[in-house]
C-alpha cells in the first residue's frame, strides 16, 4: 500500500494555486485534484472554479494536503489573526479514506501550524460530522449563535 504523505504548503499555498504542485515541489495537477476531491468529496465546495480556488487558497493562512501517491486524498485549511481567533475551511477527506485517521491527522497538523496553535479560539463550522469534531477536542459554540448572510 502507498503511504500518505501530508504536505504543508506557505501561507496563500502559492506552488499549488499557480503551479499545481504536490509534494516534493513536483508539477503534479493539484489544482486540478483539489476542485476534484471537493467535487467528489465535499457538498459545500462543489463547482469550484479554479479561480474560486485560488482565492480561498490566496487567503489561507495555512494549508495542508493528503496524498497517496500521485492522488490528493485530503486538504483543510486555516484563517488566523494570529492570537485571538482562527477558523478551520474546508477539511475534507476522500470517501473510501474515511475511517483512517486522516481527517485527525489534518485537524492535528493545522491546529500545529503557526498562525493556529496560540490563538485562544478555533472555530470551524459543520453540517454533518460534528461527532468527529467533538473527539477531537471541540465543543457546541453555546451560547453563541451561526448567523449567515446570503449574497
Amino acid at each position: 500500500m502507498t503511504p500518505i504523505r501530508l504536505v504543508h504548503h506557505a501561507p496563500g499555498a502559492p506552488g499549488l494555486r499557480w503551479l499545481g504542485l504536490g509534494p516534493d515541489l513536483r508539477p503534479s495537477r493539484a489544482l486540478i485534484k483539489l476542485q476534484r476531491l471537493f467535487d467528489r468529496h465535499a457538498f459545500w465546495a462543489r463547482g469550484r472554479s479554479f479561480c474560486q480556488l485560488r482565492r480561498l487558497l490566496a487567503g489561507s493562512d495555512a494549508v495542508v494536503s493528503l496524498w497517496r501517491g500521485k492522488r490528493l486524498v485530503g486538504f483543510g485549511r486555516a484563517t488566523s489573526d494570529g492570537f485571538s481567533r482562527a477558523v478551520l475551511w474546508d477539511i475534507v477527506v476522500a470517501g473510501d479514506l474515511q475511517g483512517h485517521g486522516l481527517g485527525r491527522r489534518v485537524i492535528e497538523e493545522l491546529l500545529h501550524t503557526p498562525p493556529v496553535v496560540g490563538v485562544e479560539r478555533v472555530y470551524l463550522m459543520t453540517t454533518k460530522s460534528a461527532g468527529f469534531y467533538r473527539q477531537l477536542g471541540f465543543q457546541d459554540a453555546n451560547p453563541q449563535q451561526l448567523m449567515v448572510l446570503r449574497r
